[in-house]
């Protein structure tokens, strides 16, 4: 399963990536200064939100393209993907680090980062990548 090493690895290979503290101070991953993926540990109030439910691995936020980006994500393997109340309508996701694999991680953390950079950048990047 991935690792942080995993996500700095991934992220640092698109261009214009750049990692540094985010506003508590755990990594994050930008790319011109927007955000694609961070740590993101829960909170007390996240923690009173999912209950028992909530997981206790690393968890890693995720930008996504759109809500209905996330909501597929949600659906489609809740074991991984989950949110709270916190990103309610915004299109983020939370993963458990720990049960994605190092592919879909990969696909992740780029989709993540495309729906960041610029559209020239990115055009660029896909051009390159084909």
């Amino acid at each position: 399963m991935a690792t942080w090493d995993d996500v700095r690895r991934i992220a640092l290979a698109l261009p214009e990536t750049t990692e540094a503290p985010s506003y508590d101070g755990m990594p994050a991953w930008k790319v011109r200064g927007k955000g694609f993926v961070w740590e993101r540990p829960l909170r007390p109030a996240d923690l009173d939100a999912l209950g028992a439910a909530a997981p206790d691995g690393p968890i890693l936020g995720a930008q996504v393209p759109d809500l209905g980006v996330k909501e597929a994500l949600l659906a489609d393997d809740p074991a991984v993907y989950f949110t709270t109340p916190h990103f309610d309508g915004y299109p983020a996701v939370l993963v458990r680090l720990d049960r994605i694999g190092v592919a879909e991680l990969t696909e992740l953390i780029v989709e993540a980062w495309y729906a960041r950079a610029p559209k020239r950048l990115a055009a660029a990047h896909r051009a390159e990548t084909g």
